[in-house]
């Protein structure tokens, strides 16, 4: 068992900055394979980027790269979402998820291949 507790969302104004974090605990978290996904109002949960166990591969969705960075403590089994260049669009709940299962390119896009799920944090992008 794995659990994922995010926090770092809120109010922020566009062009504005953010980091969100996700505290991991559990027996695999350093093997796990770590992702970011969000869901707005209306919408289905979207890919926002990923971080494979060992820190050395990132995966982004276009619409977050060259803005968003995500990254990885493993001394504090801790993984980070830094938002920068904010749009309204990306107004958001935002979910951090976990995996040990196998995965590969395009496989760390698909929310299915995650096990375990946060319970999410707000972001809200004001215009």
């Amino acid at each position: 068992q794995v659990q994922l507790v995010e926090s770092g969302g809120g109010v922020v104004q566009a062009g504005g900055s953010l980091r969100l974090s996700c505290a991991a605990s559990g027996r695999t978290v350093s093997q796990s394979h770590m992702g970011w996904f969000r869901q707005a109002p209306g919408k289905e949960r979207e890919f926002v980027t990923a971080i494979n166990w060992s820190g050395l591969y990132t995966y982004y969705a276009d619409s977050v790269k060259g803005r968003f960075t995500i990254s990885r403590d493993r001394a504090t089994n801790t993984v980070y979402l830094q938002m920068a260049s904010l749009k309204p669009e990306d107004t958001a709940v935002y979910y951090c998820a976990s995996t040990v299962s196998y995965l590969s390119g395009a496989n760390y896009y698909r929310s299915d291949n995650y096990n375990y799920w946060g319970r999410g944090t707000q972001v809200i992008v004001s215009p």
